[in-house]
């Protein structure tokens, strides 16, 4: 009798342990009944009925990260690139994650391999290669949606790296060597044509100082000519009153100027060799006064005409 107590005992102790489950944090745990689920055990200490329940699904509900390996895709354009990224997800609901798919892991690996290729594959190489956050952007909110009824979340889906085949990496080298070349022959050209405005804005300021010299030249060269002819007239005026009072000096000062003043032009005139002076200079003044003689003869007061 007291065997038989003692191995109820222990019985006893061992189902209350059997019903007592711990769930550490991070987890979740589904139970199932007679094989089928009944509910889900949260973090912290449970309790479920011995040998009638069991526990079904041990759930991670932490966010995860799975490493999508490298896969080669073409592109629209027909260029084969190798591509890799990350994908970050998380379980919501343990029980559609548990029962609703096949090995959860494995086929959101997929899904996600197969939108990549599907995106990458209807955009031409030069996008791919600069628009990895719309790349990014698209692939989530497909393949968050595809994996919405397993109670997941996908939170990110980031592509590592993009590498195309070395003989389209060194085309790309070379045209982008060619479009740096073109830039540089572009500014060159652009540095040369400003040098050109520069130099004929330069040579037109320059003409404009000319033109604007000479002007000014012309303008003082008639302004004394015209002081020249006022000084001439003036002093014409003055003989013509001299001789019309009887001067006889300012008869001889206008006649003297005047033949002093030829015989100048007759001396440097390129044409003569050799002046004859039929006069010497002691008779051009006799004469000039013999001038002098007859104008102040001629404007006597009782001089007839």
């Amino acid at each position: 009798m007291g065997t038989f107590a003692i191995v109820i005992l222990v019985l006893a102790v061992i189902l209350i342990f059997a019903g007592v489950k711990q769930v550490p944090q991070g987890r979740m745990y589904t139970v199932e009944r007679f094989g089928r689920y009944t509910r889900t055990l949260q973090p912290g200490l449970n309790l479920i009925v011995p040998v009638i329940d069991r526990i079904g699904r041990r759930i991670n509900v932490m966010e995860q990260v799975l490493d999508v390996e490298s896969q080669e895709i073409i592109t629209r354009d027909n260029a084969m690139i190798k591509v890799d990224g990350v994908v970050f997800f998380q379980v919501l609901d343990p029980a559609r994650a548990a029962y609703e798919v096949h090995q959860l892991d494995y086929a959101i690996l997929n899904l996600v391999i197969t939108n990549i290729r599907n995106v990458m594959g209807s955009m031409d190489l030069d996008e791919v290669l600069s628009r990895r956050d719309e790349i990014n952007g698209r692939l989530l909110t497909v393949v968050d949606e595809a994996t919405s009824p397993w109670g997941t979340k996908i939170t990110r889906i980031e592509i590592k790296d993009i590498t195309p085949p070395q003989d389209l990496i060194e085309a790309m080298g070379r045209q982008m060597k060619a479009e740096r070349n073109k830039r540089a022959s572009i500014l060159e050209a652009e540095g040369e044509r400003q040098s050109a405005i520069l130099m004929a804005e330069g040579e037109k300021q320059s003409q404009i100082l000319k033109a604007e010299g000479a002007r000014e030249a012309a303008f003082r060269e008639a302004e004394a000519r015209e002081r020249l002819a006022e000084a001439e007239a003036f002093a014409t005026k003055s003989v013509s009153e001299a001789i019309a009072n009887g001067n006889v000096q300012a008869i001889n000062y206008f006649v003297a100027q005047k033949y002093i003043e030829a015989f100048a032009k007759i001396a440097t005139a390129d044409n003569q060799r050799v002046i004859m002076l039929p006069i010497e200079t002691s008779h051009i003044l006799g004469s000039l006064g013999g001038i002098a003689e007859l104008a102040k003869e001629a404007f006597k007061p009782d001089a007839k005409i």
